[in-house]
């Protein structure tokens, strides 16, 4: 295996499959190159090529290793503490190497107390422009979710401590959802089937539109909670900003305010 450490700058410029890795304290750009390992963590030249976390002891000296072949860059763990990809999936050094898509890779190494420390990881594909400034142009918005006017108040009323950015957030119960509401708006039959039944008809629409999280049963791997389906549907709502904290004010006293 060949060291990426005199490759760390001023190679050519990028193809198909090169490996553009960066943290905090430094930055290097490797061709795809069967058989180059590329090695991050605590640690000096030559034990890495690629600082991270140099004054965190939670941090192992060589924490993580890249290496190219079968025409893909394959991450494995070799440190103590984990490695965070995206969604949550996290990497011991037990597990399987993981090839990186095309792209952008964020990577997190967990560090002391809260710490986690970024190396960020971008594979030249065959289409795109590489890593090229966009100051100048308009920002893409997050993709947004229609909800009628009753699903939003319904959905806020069960998302409260969502909306409020709490620390693990957990939706309210179908038969305090329906006190509340029956509180809110007197004039409307708000019993826990009816929630029920709105609440699956929102997540059977959006999971045809391409919901980023699981919200209905799948048949083939187990049967999940329906308050599990409920979590993934007010997470996914939020996270994209379909719900926000000044829709909180949905729940005042007088419904004409």
């Amino acid at each position: 295996m060949n060291s990426a450490s005199s490759l760390a700058r001023g190679v050519a410029p990028a193809r198909p499959g090169t490996l553009h890795a960066r943290t905090v304290t430094g930055d290097i750009k490797v061709p795809p190159r069967p058989g180059l390992v590329v090695r991050f963590g605590r640690g000096e030249e030559p034990d890495v090529d690629l600082g991270v976390g140099e004054h965190d002891l939670m941090v192992s000296r060589r924490h993580g290793e890249l290496t190219y072949h079968d025409r893909s860059w394959w991450l494995r763990n070799t440190g103590q503490q984990l490695l965070r990809l995206p969604r949550g999936r996290m990497m011991h050094t037990s597990t399987d190497p993981v090839p990186l898509a095309p792209g952008y890779t964020p990577l997190f190494v967990r560090g002391s107390g809260y710490r986690e420390h970024l190396v960020e990881l971008y594979v030249s594909g065959h289409d795109d422009q590489g890593l090229v400034t966009r100051r100048r142009a308009d920002t893409v918005p997050p993709k947004r979710w229609h909800l009628d006017d009753d699903e939003r108040l319904l959905l806020v009323v069960l998302g409260q401590e969502y909306l409020l950015y709490e620390e693990s957030p957990r939706p309210l119960t179908y038969t305090r959802a329906a006190k509340q509401l029956a509180y809110l708006r007197p004039d409307r039959s708000w019993g826990e089937r009816k929630i029920e039944y709105r609440v699956e008809s929102v997540r059977r629409r959006l999971h045809e539109s391409g919901f980023p999280y699981p919200l209905l049963h799948d048949t083939t791997a187990g049967r999940p909670s329906d308050n599990s389906l409920l979590h993934n549907l007010l997470r996914g709502l939020v996270e994209s900003t379909t719900l926000v904290p000044p829709d909180l004010t949905l729940m005042d006293d007088d419904p004409e305010a």
